[in-house]
């Protein structure tokens, strides 16, 4: 079997081998290939043959590719892989090349990260070509200390661009688990503490003896809506990107989640970031917010908020989450009001600011002393740590004013 010359090469006996390579690539860009989507990919193109570029193109899609959002990836690291003899050469010796842009798609678009970081990957090889697994390194971990620990403490704008991919891996796999709350609705159940009146009369007559068997119910429970309003301006900026990755994995994992982006106008991201796939997701959102990096209107932002979108999202005890350092370029001014309106709405508001991080902070901007009367807690957001003890404190009924919020109060009176 062998790959026409339209494939870019003829290397007979290899195109299972390579199929197998393919499917790592497309494995480290992000896509579920398994051992066995590699099987079905030789078995359907040994059935399908390679006669012309385009079968072979929509054969490996029709194995490979589940989703939409999965297309684009899967087509850019077709058209790399199979461009050239040069590339197949290289991917036959299981070394995943490291490839500049003018050298792979010269012509076409853009090379997706995903892929990109995909194809500088390598493989551990041995003198004959076959993979090897690496040696395991056994050591002594006494006296020393865990680089998860110096990565979990370490500030967002402080993180080189390797711990920054290592923190957005460590960010995807958070979870925010809010703890459920009682509605007005009810459930039955045989172990509850309430008389269901109705349950209890449709259950005699249909018994029809002089026994009524006594029903009982309990109130129904859910996890209240989350609501972010997070500051995108320019002194924000690089924990606004770290942030927007903790928030699409929050909006992925549960429902009644509604994200707002502000700087000088506010703008709702949620459909946005709703997209299974992060990239894409952030890419929609890019093109949606037209301030990015500028600068801030606290109180106008949220003065739009609580005119047009309040009423629909802050319902059934919303929890709203604050992400802004508070330095607002209208000094302030009406934001006092509309923080009070936007804290009689909802359960619980939370301010997270990056600018708590530093020990001798003290609530000096006006923008600072207007929002501080109104919020449940205060709490920095600079690294995954701070994060992780988010997610504990969500996870907890705490007390609508708790002590440590009074020392802020009288430091901003």
């Amino acid at each position: 079997m062998s790959i026409d010359n339209d494939l870019g090469a003829d290397v007979p006996g290899r195109l299972t081998e390579n199929i197998m390579h393919f499917g790592r690539l497309l494995r480290a860009a992000g896509l579920p290939v398994g051992t066995g989507k590699v099987l079905d990919a030789v078995h359907a193109v040994t059935a399908a043959g390679i006669a012309r570029r385009d079968d072979f193109y929509w054969t490996l899609h029709a194995v490979f590719v589940n989703r939409r959002d999965q297309r684009p990836v899967f087509d850019q690291a077709f058209h790399v892989f199979w461009r050239n003899p040069a590339i197949l050469e290289r991917m036959m010796s299981l070394l995943l090349p490291t490839m500049r842009g003018e050298e792979t798609l010269a012509e076409g678009p853009a090379l997706s990260r995903r892929v990109a970081e995909a194809l500088r990957i390598p493989d551990v090889v041995d003198a004959a070509g076959e993979a090897v697994e690496p040696d395991e390194i056994a050591f002594d971990a006494a006296m020393t200390w865990s680089g998860d620990e110096v990565l979990r403490a370490k500030d967002f704008e402080d993180m080189s661009s390797d711990e920054t991919r290592e923190a957005l891996a460590v960010i995807r796999r958070m979870r925010l688990p809010l703890m459920s709350t009682p509605t007005r609705r009810f459930r039955p159940d045989p172990s509850g503490r309430l008389a269901d009146m109705r349950a209890t009369l449709r259950a005699a007559l249909r018994s029809g003896s002089d026994f009524i068997p006594f029903q009982w119910r309990r109130r129904r429970t859910r996890h209240p809506p989350l609501v972010v309003l997070c500051d995108i301006s320019g002194s924000m900026d690089r924990y606004g990107r770290m942030l927007l990755h903790f928030l699409h994995a929050v909006t992925n994992d549960r429902d009644r989640v509604h994200t707002f982006l502000f700087g000088t106008r506010l703008t709702n991201v949620t459909r946005y970031l709703r997209h299974k796939d992060v990239d894409a997701a952030l890419v929609k959102v890019g093109q949606a917010v037209e301030d990015w990096a500028g600068g801030t209107r606290i109180g106008h932002c949220l003065h739009v908020f609580n005119a047009r979108w309040s009423r629909r999202v802050l319902g059934q005890g919303a929890v709203v989450l604050l992400i802004t350092d508070g330095l607002d370029r209208e000094d302030g001014r009406g934001l006092g009001d509309e923080m009070e309106r936007l804290r009689k709405s909802c359960r619980r508001l939370i301010w997270l600011n990056p600018l708590l991080r530093y020990e001798r902070f003290e609530p000096r901007s006006l923008g600072v002393r207007a929002i501080l009367p109104h919020v449940d807690d205060f709490r920095p957001v600079h690294n995954l740590e701070s994060l992780a003890d988010l997610a504990r404190a969500l996870s907890s009924e705490s007390p609508r004013r708790p002590e440590p919020m009074a020392r802020w109060r009288e430091t901003a009176a």
